[in-house]
């Protein structure tokens, strides 16, 4: 993707004075304590180089909390890291500060993430660049006190898994931020996000997990990067998700033989892409991919669920490939993030079912006396998929619109067609599509039908309205006809009243 303290004082107390020094160097402040983060938390990838403001996509979408990508040093060599590597965007205050902190005072936070594929392919990453391990400790324990947060990410991947040095240094400089916060009474996790097969880590990222156990650092979340397999292969992403996470599971239990069952599964985390990712359409992870996975990690007591990333989450390029602003499918806007966020609540059931509906095209105009098609679309955005019983309203007078079929299983879709004749009314109009769940929740999609050439009559009557009062002899217009009350009246019908009923008909309009 674009605890204890020692009880060595004599090497605490070096460890935490060298650590020290390096973050004075380079102008850190003092360690405090911070919230932590949740034990289950879903954090998507924000990309940091849009212009865009972080807190206000995580208020927009309702993801409380975000993994702000990437730092890197701007050239091979410096041990200074910036934002994506831009030095007009320093670890600072000035930048992204106050939307850290609006984050924060929303109740969540931010996992700022070191590395990340071009990183990592141009010798950028800040452990591969620089060679001082107590410089890198010391841009990490700056990133920590300027933002006041507790998790820092290491996205590694391609290049920077085959440098040996890069990650010795990395690890080595995890375990002095460590102590430090340890002897400072901060809470500090690290995650590493690594590349994956669908059986496991490959050995280059297992090796990764191995120095760090050589070097005393504690890796608190094995985040594995879902998708991208490139294996030419056709794949349902959630079933491969959960073998992949399998794997690291036995894995991880080999590295660390005295964790529980229950800790082992909460050192992992799993970061999608929803949509089609970078291979293409094979590698495609749809709505009801993303349910599956959530119910699964909930069962499984995962520590992360992630995406990248959350700019992706919406259905701007239906039926193109992968792309940094959307996602290549139909959807509607954060459909990802509403599946995924109640994971961050720590709740151990899954969500209530619910659904989208969708038209597309959402409009349509045609010449009086033919007719127009629409998709109906359906997709299950939480929960489990339900029987979607769908119904149309909203046609005018010399207007006709049916659905076939008209009962889906949430994830189907359904056939709009929108029949006009001749004596229709020019004008635009909207139909609307709603589906219903027994006893459960519904939804509507609205399809803009715009009318040419029609010859019909515009009535010119006040429409009819189903909480006004009508007292004898007051005119309405409804359905394309003229109507006249009889006597005192509310919520009765036009037309449906019978020839002995309140309302007459006065005919066409």
């Amino acid at each position: 993707m674009r605890r204890m303290r020692s009880l060595r004082a004599v090497l605490t107390a070096t460890v935490t004075a060298v650590a020290a020094a390096g973050l004075a160097a380079i102008g850190g402040g003092t360690a405090q304590a911070a919230t932590p983060m949740p034990a289950h938390v879903f954090a998507p990838y924000f990309e940091a180089w849009t212009g865009e403001s972080p807190a206000a996509l995580a208020s927009q979408s309702g993801a409380k909390h975000l993994t702000m990508a990437f730092l890197q040093t701007a050239t091979k060599g410096s041990c200074t890291p910036y934002w994506n590597g831009d030095t007009s965007m320093p670890i600072a205050q000035s930048t992204f500060g106050s939307d850290i902190k609006t984050i924060q005072a929303n109740g969540g936070d931010v996992i700022p993430s070191f590395g990340g594929y071009t990183a990592d392919t141009t010798g950028t990453e800040i452990a591969d660049s620089c060679t001082d391990v107590n410089q890198i400790a010391a841009a990490y324990e700056k990133v920590i006190t300027t933002y006041d947060v507790t998790r820092l990410d290491m996205d590694i991947e391609v290049d920077a898994l085959d440098n040996s040095a890069g990650i010795d240094r990395r690890n080595k400089a995890i375990k002095l931020v460590q102590d430090w916060a340890a002897a400072n009474g901060r809470t500090v996790e690290i995650s590493y996000t690594l590349p994956t097969t669908t059986s496991g880590l490959a050995p280059s990222g297992l090796a990764v997990l191995k120095n760090a156990v050589t070097n005393g650092a504690r890796v608190d979340v094995a985040n594995l990067m879902t998708f991208d397999y490139y294996d030419n292969a056709t794949h349902n992403m959630a079933n491969d998700t959960e073998t992949a996470a399998q794997g690291l599971y036995n894995q991880l239990a080999k590295l660390y033989p005295s964790k529980t069952s229950a800790q082992l599964w909460g050192m992992i985390g799993v970061t999608e892409m929803p949509g089609v990712d970078d291979f293409g359409p094979a590698e495609t992870f749809t709505l009801a991919n993303a349910t599956q996975v959530y119910n699964w990690a909930v069962s499984k007591g995962i520590n992360t669920l992630s995406f990248w990333a959350l700019q992706r989450d919406n259905g701007g390029c239906a039926g193109g490939g992968a792309r940094d602003d959307c996602s290549g499918i139909q959807q509607n806007t954060w459909d990802f993030t509403h599946i995924f966020a109640p994971f961050t609540s720590g709740s151990t059931t899954p969500p209530a079912n619910d659904f989208s509906v969708t038209a597309t095209p959402a409009s349509g105009s045609v010449v009086a006396g033919s007719s127009a098609t629409s998709t109906v679309k359906t997709a299950v955005t939480a929960g489990t998929a339900k029987t979607v019983n769908l119904t149309v309203s909203g046609a005018p007078a010399g207007v006709t619109a049916s659905l076939s079929p008209t009962s889906v299983t949430a994830g189907g879709s359904s056939t709009l067609t929108v029949a006009t004749t001749s004596s229709a009314v020019s004008g635009t109009y909207s139909i609307n599509v709603t589906g219903a769940v027994t006893g459960g929740t519904s939804h509507t999609a609205t399809y803009k039908l715009t009318i040419t050439g029609g010859n019909g009559s515009q009535c010119t009557a006040a429409a009819w309205a189903s909480g006004t009062v009508y007292t004898g002899s007051q005119q309405v217009s409804h359905k394309g006809h003229n109507w006249k009350a009889k006597w005192w009246t509310t919520g009765e019908e036009p037309g449906t009243t019978g020839e002995w009923g309140v309302w007459q008909d006065l005919g066409a309009c």
